[in-house]
């Protein structure tokens, strides 16, 4: 009875012992299955991880080939990625690392997106600066064109002046018909003509002013210059009329209005002062010659 008794808590034990071992397996088998899921998601996590550092990475080189940020901040930030995925490569994966990487990752991520708020910001500016630039391009490039007509009409403008003004210059001067000199003796009273020379008191100058339509009623100057046979200025009773460094025998001054008009004026010399010999008779306008004759006294 004690064998069989023996017998049977032998077999207890061992059924026992049995569901024990199988009870570790089980425990074991579940426990690495865990642990082997818990490897599976860590490596997982660095997978995703490694691709948003590379893809963040990517962006800071974009943003520096770009130059559009900057640089010391640039260069930070690519520094800070490195040192993330070098230590994300190296070591081993726990929860804690996991969490402690994830939240370096965020503060990359808001320093990125800084920096993309300062591009954007910096893309928006130089918009503006770039339609402000095409803007005062295109003014400029109007003001140009309208300084060049503008230059263009001044030209033409002072071309047409000139003309007009030659024009004026030469409608202003008289048109001078038939000059004449004449030499004049007194005699008991009386103006008489002559041509002896040693007789003569008077010389007399007499010419005949075109019509001219486009003068009405005008104030015009002229200025007789008798010249004797060697080419001197005779006097009007003793006195000559200088102008612009041309001497004149006498200034004579008229109402023109317009018709047909003959002037005549004369100077006085003391009688015997003249020579035999040819003198000639110029009538000017503003230092202008008009008009020329000679005469002969003999």
């Amino acid at each position: 009875m004690d064998s069989q008794d023996t017998k049977f808590n032998y077999k207890i034990l061992l059924a026992a012992l049995i569901a024990v071992v199988i009870g570790i397996l089980i425990a074991f088998y579940y426990s690495h299955a865990q642990a082997q899921n818990k490897i599976d998601f860590l490596e997982d996590e660095k997978v995703i991880l490694v691709k948003d550092l590379k893809l963040m990475r990517a962006e800071v080189d974009r943003l520096s080939v770009a130059n559009e940020v900057n640089e010391i901040e640039l260069q930070d930030s690519k520094y800070r990625i490195e040192q993330l995925l070098d230590s994300v490569g190296k070591l081993n994966f726990t929860v804690a690392k996991l969490r402690e990487y994830r939240k370096e990752l965020r503060k990359m991520e808001l320093i990125q997106d800084s920096l993309k708020l300062k591009n954007n910001s910096l893309r928006y500016n130089n918009n503006i600066l770039s339609q402000k630039y095409n803007d005062t391009k295109a003014e400029m490039q109007s003001l140009e064109s309208k300084t060049a007509s503008l230059e263009e009409a001044e030209a033409a403008l002072r071309r047409q002046n000139k003309r007009i003004s030659d024009e004026l210059k030469m409608k202003s001067y008289l048109r001078l018909l038939s000059p004449e000199g004449i030499g004049y003796r007194m005699r008991s009273g009386n103006i008489m003509q002559t041509n002896k020379a040693s007789i003569i008191s008077r010389l007399r100058a007499c010419v005949t002013v075109a019509e001219d339509i486009n003068v009405i009623n005008e104030d015009k100057v002229i200025y007789l210059q008798f010249l004797d046979p060697d080419k001197r200025v005779i006097a009007n009773n003793a006195t000559t009329i200088s102008v612009n460094g041309n001497t004149y025998s006498k200034r004579v001054d008229f109402l023109f209005n317009g018709n047909k008009y003959q002037v005549c004026d004369y100077i006085s010399i003391p009688e015997g002062s003249l020579l035999n010999g040819m003198y000639t008779i110029n009538i000017f306008e503003n230092e202008k010659l008009l008009a020329s004759s000679e005469f002969q006294l003999k």
